[in-house]
């Protein structure tokens, strides 16, 4: 008896809210809510709120019905390719502000490579809130 009834429960999915793009999202695009919906699904791995999704940005492109996945947005880049930014040098009692070239898009707290003006050098720093590149030792 026991073993029927787990195997009716195995047999057919849970069904959940998952929320889905009501309009084809491209890439790099801040997701508002206007832009999904809810609609009830099996498919596990993907978001049950709008509130979760509204406000990030799609890290890829993004059809409609398909649920949005965990690793499908994130936060908003604040710095973008080839945009000039302050870099922060701290280490050891020493900080230095020069300017640099974002090599990559970032977001708040993302790790990214830039170049240093200067001395045409390959760095990796963090990006802040202020848009600014930290560097440290």
């Amino acid at each position: 008896m026991l073993l029927r009834l787990l195997f009716i429960i195995l047999a057919f999915p849970a069904i959940a809210d998952t929320v889905v793009p009501a309009r084809t999202i491209r890439a790099n695009a801040v997701i508002t809510e206007t832009d999904v919906t809810l609609v009830a699904s099996s498919k596990a791995h993907g978001y049950g709120r709008i509130a979760d999704v509204v406000g990030q940005e799609a890290r890829v492109v993004l059809y409609p019905g398909r649920p949005i996945l965990l690793d499908d947005v994130g936060p908003p880049a604040v710095i973008t390719r080839n945009q000039l930014v302050r870099v922060r040098f701290l280490g050891n009692g020493l900080s230095i502000v020069t300017e640099g070239r974002a090599l990559e898009r970032g977001a708040i707290g993302d790790r990214v490579r830039i170049m240093n003006l200067a001395s045409r050098a390959t760095l990796f720093g963090q990006v802040q809130e202020d848009g600014t590149i930290q560097v440290k030792q």
